[in-house]
């Protein structure tokens, strides 16, 4: 799995490490209409929008102008861009939720649609490709939703006007980092619009599910055999079931978050404790990982496990996907959720 999975984050993506590595390091519909889609809706800046200065924990970015020319570090900034009508010029590459196309599948498909030109893909990370960056000429590079350092956001600020994240590192929450880009790109209005589009695409698809309201679930992760954690209510991919009209397990609430991550380390002998989720989330970073996973009798006892009332993931581009609140994530995964929920619902029943 690429790095950010894997970083120390809030409010995001605090998730397993791929075979070799070690450690937890934690952090991190078919019934919608066309307009719906997440497809960029070309728009233009708001009167006075510019010059602007966008304030972040390394830096102010003063934008004078429109820019033309966006550059994205990070993720969600690319996807909040081309929904807004700027598609990047360039883009951190994530090859692990990528699809045969080189790009994240949803990227792919707006870009496409647009009719625009596909971003420039470059190393992102700690080794940024900042030669590759100055090439692009970017009048911007967003980044309020990334783990750039001091370092490194001097020397893109050199290259030009740069917006990192208001507090830390990987915690910027999704509709926030909407408010930034939207106010960065002179569309400060729009905003509210594609955060309300996103919720109500989630509600509409909670609706077309009534059965989800009685059902509790836990999001759990590990990082191989002997761990477990539990993602709390307010990280993304709880926030993104949640909203699809599950509960989360009242027990979730009584677990102490590991500071910073919006998640508990439990230890897999506390795996009782999750007795009562009728559905237990997760994902695995490949098959072999879910088997080794899966065979630990500790792990495989959790109620939900046992009666495969299980929503788990293991294609990278739905484990992306189902991971991340943006504008054009959040349509790309809906009708990819629902039947794992709906199969795994029929579970309760026998």
């Amino acid at each position: 799995m690429p790095s950010w999975f894997t970083r120390a984050r809030r409010q995001t993506l605090a998730v397993t490490a791929t075979a070799a590595a070690l450690a937890l390091v934690l952090g991190g519909c078919s019934s919608a209409e066309k307009e719906d889609s997440g497809a960029p809706a070309k728009s233009g800046a708001s009167d006075g929008a510019f010059p602007v200065t966008i304030k972040s924990a390394l830096g102010s970015a003063k934008i004078t102008e429109q820019p033309e020319r966006v550059v994205t570090l990070g993720q969600g900034s690319a996807e909040t861009a081309i929904a807004l009508g700027h598609t990047p010029v360039g883009i951190e590459s994530y090859e692990w939720g990528s699809d045969k196309s080189g790009y994240l599948p949803w990227i792919h498909d707006a870009v496409k649609k647009s009719g625009d030109k596909l971003p420039t893909q470059f190393a992102g990370g700690e080794d940024i490709d900042f030669e590759a960056i100055t090439e692009l000429q970017p009048d911007v590079i967003l980044a309020p939703w990334s783990g750039i350092t001091q370092e490194q956001y001097d020397i893109l600020s050199d290259i030009a006007p740069t917006v990192a994240y208001p507090e830390l590192a990987w915690s910027t929450n999704w509709d926030e980092q909407i408010e930034i880009i939207s106010k960065a790109l002179g569309q400060p209005d729009d905003a509210k619009k594609l955060t309300s589009k996103i919720k109500k695409q989630l509600a509409d698809a909670a609706a077309t599910r009534p059965k989800y309201k009685d059902v509790s679930f836990s999001y759990i992760y590990t990082s191989g055999p002997g761990t477990l954690g539990v993602f709390l209510p307010e990280e993304q991919r709880v926030e993104m079931v949640s909203s699809l009209g599950l509960t989360v397990d009242p027990v979730v609430k009584t677990f102490k978050e590991t500071k910073g991550t919006d998640s508990a380390l439990i230890g897999l002998e506390n795996a009782e404790k999750l007795s009562d989720s009728d559905l237990v989330f997760t994902f695995y970073s490949d098959a072999k990982t879910r088997k080794e996973i899966e065979a630990q009798k500790l792990y495989s006892a959790i109620p939900a496990v046992k009666r495969d009332s299980l929503v788990a993931g293991v294609d990278p581009s739905f484990v992306t996907a189902s991971s991340i609140i943006n504008p054009l994530t959040v349509p790309w995964v809906i009708d990819r959720y629902l039947p794992l929920i709906d199969k795994a619902v029929t579970k309760l029943d026998k």
